[in-house]
Parts: structure tokens; sequence; C-alpha cells
């Protein structure tokens, strides 16, 4: 904890929730400085005893809730393995932390590059050429990062608008979006298009 020059105290961990609390009720395109210190209910210049700028606290919000996420070593199984085993492992922070997807979507090479190596050696280990593991890790980036914006606010359908049959008994299901169900489902599906993808690189010149 440090003194922001006011004689008020700060942690870490108040303003990493601070901010997450600003990006679930307003979205991250509102997280500013002067927006944070009123959620603090401090002064506007604390939070740049702690910060520089919003670039910053970003950083300082993904790493801190992203701390303790394990790398699976390469003897731990097959690629398929420990790539589910890592992404599971950032699912669950993300779970812990709402709002914390929205912030990391929109930074797919910031300061958590130990994290985006460690997937994209696994996507080398197994076998993928250097634009195919861009184009891999963007797809799971997005994926993990941005399927929160896919589940809307409000599930109900406008009163005078009559859902074709087969969105009605669809959007039944609707509250699996952000459940084990459709997270288990969409990580099959990209696994399964990944190893796709590289019996179909075997046969192209890409690299």
């Amino acid at each position: 904890m440090q003194t922001n020059g006011g004689g008020s105290t700060l942690s870490e961990s108040e303003i990493v929730e601070a901010a997450l609390r600003v990006v679930r009720e307003d979205g991250v395109e509102k997280l500013s400085m002067r927006r944070l210190s009123r959620e603090l209910g401090v002064s506007p210049m604390a939070p740049y005893y702690y910060v520089a700028d919003k670039r910053e606290l970003l950083d300082l919000v993904a790493s801190a809730a992203l701390t303790g996420v394990r790398t699976p070593p390469a003897e731990s199984g097959t690629w398929q393995h420990r790539l589910r085993d890592l992404v599971d492992q950032i699912d669950e922070k993300l779970r812990k932390h709402p709002g914390l997807g929205d912030i990391l979507i929109e930074q797919m090479l910031g300061k958590q590059l130990d994290l985006i190596a460690a997937i994209m050696d696994i996507l080398d280990d197994a076998g993928f050429g250097d634009r195919n593991i861009l184009a891999a890790y963007a797809t799971i980036h997005t994926y993990l990062f941005g399927r929160s914006r896919v589940n809307p606010r409000d599930r109900s359908a406008p009163a005078d608008v009559t859902l074709p049959p087969v969105v009605d008994r669809a959007t039944r299901y609707i509250g699996d979006l952000r459940g084990r169900y459709s997270y288990d489902f969409g990580m099959e599906v990209l696994i399964a298009g990944l190893e796709a993808q590289l019996v179909r690189q075997a046969t192209t010149d890409v690299r």
C-alpha cells in the first residue's frame, strides 16, 4: 500500500478492482484516470501516483488479474491438452474478474507477453508455421476475451417481435452463453479447427 501524496492510501488491489468495476458498468472505453478517481473516491490526480496513463492502468489491471496462470510443461501432454489447460486457467481468471475480457481484447500484444509466448510456443510445438501461429493466436485471443460481448444484457426479444421458430427454440438456452457448456463447446470447436488447419497446412505452402 502506498501514500498518494494527499494523505490517503490506495493499494494495487483497490485500483484493479475499481477499474474492473468501471469496465463492467460503463465499458472499457469509459475507463479513464478521472473516472477511476471518482470510483475510488479520491482526487483526480491521486491515481497518477500509481500509473502514468490509461494504457499503464490497463496493463496493471491485466497483469494483476492474470497472476498465477502457469504454463503447462511440454511433457505434460499433447499440444491440444496443454493448450486447453492454459486457456482454461485464463478463463478461470476471466470468471473471477468480470470485465477483464473487455480490457484484454483491446491488448492483443500488451504486456502479457509471457502468456502470449506460452500459447504461441504450444502452437509452434504442434507444427504450425509462423504465419499460422499468429492467425491461430488471434483466433484464440478473440474467442477467449471477446466472447462476453456476444452475451446480450437484455435477453428478451422486443414485445412486438415474433422470433423465427428455430431462433425461438435456440434462444431458450441463451443463459448458457456465460456458462461452462458454451465455453466447452467453443473450445472443442476451436481445437478441432486448429487440428484441421494443421492438416491443411501440410498440403499448402504456408509458413
